[in-house]
């Protein structure tokens, strides 16, 4: 089969995805999954996360960065799902992820993608292009969590918690049957309703809903799942438009935490307060805060709201008894 051609330039409304127009680059292979890669590769030795190669679907394996909590003791684990891309987090992990004092943490990474590329969402090779999509993905993940909580060890009982990035909060209902002892879901600039309805909303934010009326007429056509539309593949559009996030949010026994910035430019403020709306009716504990002038990053020119994120987590670690959502009444 031929390369595909390079896509023409995305419209605004992919900023939704990625904040940036994705054009195909050459007919490139996946990399070969090298066990030997650590994150020293981008940071140097001092990190403490370290790469831990797990199983994926279909024999696959996908690249995890892993580390131990960075303060005695261990009060629980926390299982990361990053956002759209095909960049690693191994080049600021430690940092990232400074705030979570006493968690063991393992940051799942896409298929094919290394843990120190750097590479710009723009960039991705054509092969990262064909092979993104969120049931992908999902069962990926599925097959990577399951291992590693087969590997903890016996008799443990520590807490668990999934935190979604962006794109990533997708897959979170999806992972919780695999977390025995799940404690929270938390949502990080993810707005929670279901992809479609997000988009749309940010399309119409834009003024891009023509060309996202247009993308939906040729995800419903017998067009070809390889075909290259706004920077993404038809099967990656196909399942934003099937993916179901609102209702399994809303309904999931598990407590469930959603902070956001104020000056988010890639999800609308729309629809953010649309699902903390829904979210009201859930049995199990809601939690939800804007942050003041943060980006979709949670960041503003003086202050790192994911560090405040990870402060409420730890909060709770501490004394779980009063409840998920008390660091935030404090």
């Amino acid at each position: 089969m031929a390369c595909p051609k390079a896509a023409s330039q995305a419209s605004p409304v992919l900023a939704f995805f990625l904040g940036a127009a994705l054009a195909l680059g050459g007919c490139a292979r996946p990399p070969a999954v090298s066990m030997l890669e650590g994150v020293q590769a981008a940071e140097g030795p001092v990190s403490a996360f370290q790469v831990r190669p797990l199983p994926a679907a279909q024999g696959a394996t996908l690249l995890a960065l892993e580390r131990a909590p960075r303060v005695p003791p261990l009060r629980y684990r926390v299982i990361v799902v990053p956002g759209s891309g095909c960049a690693g987090l191994g080049a600021w992990a430690d940092r990232y992820f400074a705030g979570l004092q006493h968690a063991q943490v393992l940051v799942l990474h896409k298929r094919g993608v290394q843990p120190s590329a750097r590479t710009a969402p723009g960039d991705c090779p054509a092969w990262f292009v064909q092979s993104d999509a969120l049931s992908a993905w999902q069962a990926d993940a599925q097959v990577a969590v399951r291992a590693w909580q087969a590997a903890l060890p016996g008799g443990d009982v520590l807490p668990t918690v999934l935190v979604g990035i962006s794109e990533g909060a997708e897959l979170l209902p999806g992972l919780a049957p695999e977390v025995p002892r799940l404690s929270g879901l938390v949502l990080l600039s993810a707005s929670g309703l279901d992809p479609h309805e997000a988009a749309a909303l940010q399309a119409r934010r834009l003024g891009a809903l023509a060309e996202w009326d247009a993308l939906g007429r040729l995800q419903a056509s017998p067009a070809p799942n390889s075909t290259v539309a706004q920077g993404r593949s038809l099967r990656y559009w196909r399942d934003v438009w099937q993916w179901r996030l609102a209702e399994p949010l809303r309904d999931g026994p598990w407590p469930l935490l959603q902070v956001w910035g104020e000056a988010d430019a890639l999800v609308p403020q729309e629809a953010y307060q649309a699902f903390a709306r829904r979210a009201q009716a859930r049995r199990a504990p809601y939690c939800h805060r804007s942050l003041p002038g943060a980006d979709h990053g949670l960041q503003t020119a003086t202050r790192d709201g994911v560090q405040q994120v990870w402060a409420w987590l730890e909060q709770w670690a501490r004394q779980p008894a009063l409840g998920w959502c008390a660091p935030l009444r404090r």
